[in-house]
């Protein structure tokens, strides 16, 4: 059982390593504590068989691989992990900057057609949340879900903002619609403590 532990946390250590990972971004890819993965590579302990199945997945080897001493071969996948990584950014940062783009289109346009009006610059207010909103989306299925917690702090400050600066264009002053916010940063606070990565085990 030692030996099998030795090999594991030998396997873990260097497969961590190969994928230039820390052992932080490690133990939230897979919701544990840094300090569970330092015991896995201490061999102080050893993961559950999910964890393995999904260690393995992660990394892109078989089960095999990391229980046993024998140099097996890494399966091979049509992407390596840094490829998705860095694909998963670009799709990330282009969706975003088409919301940019629509705005820039948009005020470009409204300014040529209609010379008289100054509302066009709204545009960029309402974007704002509108790249938030997907940079949300995507920071959920493929990022680290713990950055939710500012994204939605952000889309909520800037959905206020937006309403405040629109009702300030047609000379309405509604500042204390930033009480909202207080009010919900306090529960945005709240729920970041409710989803708490695993115990140490």
């Amino acid at each position: 059982m030692e030996n099998i532990k030795s090999i594991l946390a030998n396997n873990i250590t260097e497969l961590r390593i190969h994928h230039n990972m820390t052992q932080m971004e490690l133990a939230e890819k897979l919701n544990y504590s840094d300090k569970t993965i330092s015991k896995w590579e201490r061999a102080e302990s050893t993961p559950d068989i999910s964890v393995l199945v999904e260690l393995a997945e992660l990394f892109g080897v078989t089960l095999d691989y990391l229980v046993k001493g024998e140099q097996a071969e890494v399966v091979t996948t049509e992407k390596k992990p840094k490829e998705v990584k860095y694909n998963r950014r670009a799709i990330s940062y282009l969706s975003e900057g088409c919301g940019w783009i629509v705005a820039v289109f948009a005020f470009i346009i409204t300014t040529l057609i209609l010379k008289e009006v100054t509302f066009q610059w709204l545009y960029f207010v309402y974007t704002l949340p509108i790249v938030l909103i997907v940079k949300l989306v995507f920071n959920s299925i493929w990022f680290n879900p713990r950055h939710n917690y500012f994204i939605v702090s952000m889309l909520m400050w800037s959905i206020l903002a937006a309403i405040h600066i629109t009702f300030l264009y047609f000379k309405v002053n509604v500042s204390l619609i930033y009480f909202l916010g207080v009010a919900g940063q306090g529960v945005i606070v709240l729920w970041s403590f409710i989803n708490k990565p695993k115990p140490i085990k």
